[in-house]
């Protein structure tokens, strides 16, 4: 009897672990650009473009944020391919002025449809003029280390005593 409640809380304790790690789903990056022109944004890590050209670019339409000069904080942003020069556009469609245009690498992976973007910091330059740029692009949602929870790690241990409990109940048994 008592050898199968042991069995029973170790499978509930293994269970428990598994649920307790972190299920795998769309983060939050933070975009913060400063240099000659300052701006801040966030965008899903993964998403959908409203507009792409296959080896060329992406646009995303109304993204909000902190873009100076711009009428309603909205603009849209086109993220260009290496081909076509890398680096962004932030354009602010209700004033029908670019706000900054950009040379640089590209800052996405995967198909112009459904990019992702890369995460780390970039150098870009004012395209055609002399401006220059960083980019830093950084995950909300990441953990700052991969330190386990305490909860984790009590439960864990719990199931490995239990474990221990068993296997000398075991020897002593037989």
């Amino acid at each position: 009897m008592l050898l199968k409640l042991l069995k029973m809380l170790r499978n509930v304790s293994v269970v428990a672990v598994l649920f307790s790690s972190s299920i795998a789903h769309a983060g939050l990056y933070q975009f913060n650009l400063t240099g000659d022109y300052t701006a801040s944004w966030q965008l899903d890590s993964t998403l959908e473009s409203d507009a792409a050209g296959e080896g060329e670019g992406f646009l995303l339409i109304d993204i909000e944020g902190d873009f100076p000069g711009s009428v309603f904080n909205y603009v849209d942003l086109t993220f260009f391919h290496d081909s076509e020069g890398g680096g962004l556009e932030i354009y602010d469609y209700y004033n029908d002025f670019t706000l900054l245009l950009t040379d640089g690498p590209q800052l996405y992976t995967g198909s112009e449809f459904m990019p992702t973007f890369l995460l780390g910091s970039f150098n870009l330059t004012e395209y055609g003029g002399s401006g220059s740029y960083t980019l830093t692009i950084t995950d909300l949602d990441a953990p700052p280390t991969d330190v386990p929870e305490p909860a984790s790690g009590a439960i864990l241990l719990g199931g490995l005593g239990m474990l221990y409990a068993a296997r000398q109940r075991r020897r002593h048994h037989h």
